[in-house]
């Protein structure tokens, strides 16, 4: 019988807000795992690097402790120095657990330094070892903007290490699965799939009117369209694609003008860079007085934007799964993606929102103008959205990997 389980998420704590610096799909994932999995009577001890923010020790609930481990400074790190802190990282966790007296089924990792971290804490600890990447470099690589950086041999290498060593690898939908096989010559019988879920208490419909009180959204909106993007701001999100796309929408597509309202921080090493990018790529579109760049939200407030806007825009260059859209659409919102990656499995297209192929602005402009334009088109999305997002849930996503670990411990 499993009694409990350490999870590693070494670059960025699961109680970090989404949406600014490291924090993005990732931490929901793991806060919302960890929260389903101890419900069930599995004990859960997320370890994650101390950045100085929290507590070091910290009981999220019954079942569920965070332990903020040091490893370099208790302070924000850039990601690129993150690869030097792995083996310290592995370290203080193995000091924290013989410290603690703590006996653990098994190892989940999650992304790939913790995944590095992962294979020393099996090879010293004698027990499995289960790692779900979130985001892959090579498929990164694959769709980044032209002026983005690479992800980088180490990187790719650390993958690739982490794969061949692993008891098992999760992947989050079926097209991360092929992902692995295709470009990773990943072994299919240590290969499997678990659909991230998403919270329904929390993501439902509710009244557009009173949902835009609630967000604070300018005031001077009032009915006005709203054009929705939610994500860390970085290249690979595609915003600059999101405010060309708007930039195009025809004066009489809509009765009153659009706005977009961008909800999220700057992200990465070149993420100040890029907000101030977009900044100027809206002026220069004269869209500025229409484009509104709010801060990242709770995540327990996201739901009030996808509540409150006309239709979700996400152009990204990759996403493993796309929670953001699942929760849009559990929203009854329409949502207009690309068709990269995960949002391939989480958009039903033509049903619950549009899939767009490539990047080509003019291409989204169009999909949105339609939502935008004809009122029950928008109801038919929003109703095909509410029950596509069903088939998400924590509980079955815990269901899944309840049986996964019994699968690699025997127990």
């Amino acid at each position: 019988m499993i009694t409990q389980v350490a999870y590693l998420s070494l670059h960025t704590c699961p109680v970090q807000p989404p949406g600014a610096g490291d924090a993005g799909g990732m931490n929901v994932y793991i806060n919302e795992l960890a929260q389903t999995i101890a419900r069930r009577g599995i004990a859960v001890v997320v370890f994650t690097r101390c950045n100085g923010a929290h507590p070091m020790v910290l009981d999220v609930r019954p079942g569920y402790r965070v332990v903020h481990v040091t490893a370099g400074p208790a302070a924000p790190v850039p990601m690129h120095d993150m690869p030097g802190l792995v083996g310290e990282f592995a370290e203080e966790t193995l000091a924290w657990i013989d410290a603690s007296g703590l006996s653990f089924d098994l190892i989940h990792s999650h992304y790939w330094l913790s995944g590095w971290s992962g294979v020393i804490l099996k090879e010293r600890l004698g027990i499995p070892l289960a790692n779900s990447f979130h985001t892959l470099g090579r498929i990164k690589d694959l769709n980044r903007r032209p002026d983005e950086p690479g992800a980088g041999c180490m990187r790719t290498m650390a993958e690739e290490e982490v794969i061949a060593r692993s008891d098992c690898v999760i992947a989050s939908t079926p097209f991360e699965f092929d992902d692995l096989l295709e470009h990773y010559h990943a072994s299919p019988e240590r290969l499997c799939t678990s659909i991230p879920g998403i919270d329904h208490g929390l993501f439902r419909p509710d009244d557009r009117a009173a949902a835009r009180i609630r967000t604070g959204i300018d005031p001077s909106l009032g009915d006005d369209p709203v054009v929705l993007f939610v994500g860390r701001i970085q290249v690979l999100k595609g915003i600059d694609v999101a405010i060309t796309a708007f930039a195009g929408i025809p004066e009489e597509a809509t009765a009153r003008p659009p706005h977009l309202v961008i909800v999220g921080g700057p992200s990465g090493p070149g993420g100040e860079m890029e907000l101030a990018r977009l900044h100027e790529l809206a002026a220069a579109l004269g869209v500025a007085a229409r484009v509104h760049f709010l801060p990242p939200q709770p995540h327990d407030q996201l739901a009030c934007f996808y509540q409150a806007a006309d239709v979700l825009i996400m152009p990204s260059r990759t996403e493993s799964f796309g929670l953001v859209a699942a929760e849009a659409q559990a929203c009854g919102l329409p949502v207009v993606a690309a068709a990269v990656g995960g949002l391939r499995f989480v958009v039903d297209d033509g049903r619950s929102g549009y899939l767009v192929e490539g990047h080509d602005p003019a291409a989204y402009t169009d999909a949105v103008t339609r939502v935008l334009s004809d009122h029950g088109l928008a109801m038919k999305l929003s109703r095909g959205g509410i029950d596509f997002a069903e088939r998400f849930s924590w509980s079955k996503t815990a269901d899944n990997l309840v049986e996964l670990y019994h699968g690699i411990t025997g127990k």
